[in-house]
């Protein structure tokens, strides 16, 4: 197999309050991590501009491959920031109107149905903060539990007001509870594609997606996604395939989710559109779709069959590779990450300590093509040497 000297990536990032300048800066810091493990060298360009998908150029180098990857990053950074910015009480009440709608509408059933994890990171935002709202109310009625005078009310709904803001909400806000209530909304408005301005966004991001895969002489197309990104590339593939089906014809694409979130939206009823699009990618011969799971990662479907499940039996399943973040990082660098169930979930995109058969660098900008990675495993390590730089030695027994 020969090695890949050009390819073209299509980054949908997750549910994160950063743009794609903060993108590329991640990538550049988890392309030095993964360069020194591998013992190759990574350059990392300047951010262009390009519509909805801004990109930048990573050049890898060994002695004997070298290849050149475009980086887009198809952020909704301006979605986050629409749903973050609004005033706080805003956002509590839009956030339980949210989880209203996930579990009237079905998703909260079949996030435990198929991934019990899942329905208590579904529940656990918005039970947080009912308890800060119970223990609030509980200490400004005080007075009456104990047969105070009413003027006692003032200083109880004061001392009550200054538990919830210096108190409660600063601890839970170090577990990102807010936010979460964001990304909830955030699910909604891409299962019904209404509010937020979620369909008209999408059909911006087809355009420059489109214009990417324009690209001459690419030899390989890999359109990654991570966590609630999957199920805004899943939208934005199956609508470009709705309107060209053989848009990818010739083309070598690997579709790959990490951490995927699509079921997060696609079990909700509304989610016809989404569903319909998943059945589009599954069947599309020219894509292979590489599902990368990992055990201690909670906020996934772990072993689900994402095209089953959104009601495609019949179409060909994502290949799914079953990861452990602990063999990526150093003993002490896991143990320090490993109870922050958001930062366990990031890992997919970040760099690693130690040479393991995942690595989001080495498979967007490394010599081996993408599709190679579903075969790797604890005792099938990427090899990055080559014959005569041209051969691959795709595989290797142990390290």
């Amino acid at each position: 197999m020969n090695s890949i000297n050009k390819r073209v990536v299509l980054h949908f990032p997750g549910f994160e309050p950063l743009d794609a300048a903060a993108h590329r800066a991640r990538y550049e810091r988890s392309a030095r991590q993964s360069a020194a493990t591998w013992d190759f060298s990574a350059s990392v360009g300047e951010l262009k501009n390009f519509g909805r998908a801004s990109y930048f150029d990573v050049t890898a180098t060994a002695a004997d491959w070298h290849t050149q990857s475009r980086i887009h990053i198809v952020d909704h950074n301006d979605l986050v920031a629409v749903l973050s910015g609004r005033p706080f009480f805003t956002r509590l009440i839009q956030g339980y109107l949210a989880a209203a709608m996930v579990a009237i509408s079905g998703g909260m059933a079949g996030y435990f149905r198929h991934a019990w994890r899942f329905g208590l990171f579904f529940i656990f935002p918005f039970l947080l903060m009912l308890v800060g709202l119970i223990l609030s109310l509980s200490i400004a009625f005080t007075p009456i539990l104990f047969g105070l005078p009413a003027w006692s009310h003032i200083g109880s709904i004061a001392l009550a007001v200054a538990f919830f803001v210096y108190v409660f909400l600063p601890q839970a806000e170090k577990l990102h509870t807010l936010h979460l209530f964001s990304d909830w909304e955030m699910a909604v408005a891409m299962a019904g594609l209404n509010g937020i301005g979620a369909e008209q966004w999408l059909e911006a991001s087809a355009v420059s997606v489109r214009q990417a895969l324009d690209e001459p002489d690419v030899e390989e197309f890999v359109i990654s996604s991570h966590s609630m990104g999957s199920s805004v590339a899943a939208h934005v593939v199956g609508l470009l395939l709705e309107r060209e089906p053989d848009l990818l014809q010739g083309k070598r694409v690997v579709f790959t989710t990490l951490g995927s979130a699509i079921l997060q939206c696609a079990l909700m009823r509304p989610a016809k559109v989404l569903r319909s699009r998943v059945g589009l990618i599954a069947r599309c011969k020219n894509i292979f779709w590489l599902d990368v799971h990992c055990l201690t990662d909670a906020i996934h479907f772990y072993k689900t069959k994402v095209a089953a499940v959104c009601g495609h039996e019949d179409a060909p399943q994502a290949s799914i590779l079953f990861i452990r973040f602990k063999q990526m990082l150093s003993e002490k660098h896991y143990k320090k990450i490993k109870r922050d169930f958001l930062r366990v979930h990031r890992q997919y995109v970040l760099g690693p300590d130690l040479r393991a058969f995942f690595d989001f660098t080495l498979m967007t900008a490394g010599p081996l093509p993408a599709a190679d990675f579903a075969e790797f495993s604890v005792k099938r390590l990427p090899e990055l040497s080559f014959n005569s730089g041209e051969a691959a030695q795709a595989l290797s027994v142990g390290r």
